[in-house]
This record gives C-alpha cells, sequence and structure tokens, in this order.
C-alpha cells in the first residue's frame, strides 16, 4: 500500500511542478512561449483561458499532493 501511495505521490509532484512552471507570472515565465503563441492565435481571452486552467489543476494537486501525503504517514 505505501509502495503504491508513493509512486502516486511521486506522479503528482512531477506534475504539480510541470503545471507551476507553466503558469505566467509577473514576468510571464516560462508560460510566455505557450499562452505568447496562444494568443497569437486565439486572441488574448484565451491565453487567460489557459491560465485559468492552470491555476485550477495547480490547486487540485497541491490538494492531492496533501492527502497522499498524510496517507502515506498515517499508513507507515
Amino acid at each position: 500500500m505505501t509502495t503504491v501511495l508513493t509512486v502516486l505521490l511521486v506522479i503528482v509532484c512531477i506534475a504539480l511542478i510541470v503545471t507551476v512552471l507553466l503558469q505566467s507570472g509577473k514576468s510571464a515565465g516560462l508560460s510566455g512561449a505557450i499562452s505568447g503563441g496562444a494568443e497569437q492565435l486565439f486572441g488574448k481571452q484565451k491565453a487567460r483561458g489557459i491560465d485559468l486552467v492552470l491555476h485550477r489543476v495547480t490547486i487540485v494537486l497541491s490538494v492531492l499532493f496533501f492527502v497522499l501525503t498524510i496517507a502515506i504517514a498515517y499508513f507507515a
């Protein structure tokens, strides 16, 4: 059980890192490469939609991270 939870935790950690790096910050960090192209193709409204989706995915992944961490601590 602990092994399965640990593998899931590693997958969630990697996904969380990727989604945080893809989000645009004040300087439009790494996501400028993706949303910048999306702005040219779809307009600024779609680029804001991408940031909103990334924000929601980050929230879900962070909650899942904490739940998995507590579950591993409980079963270990």
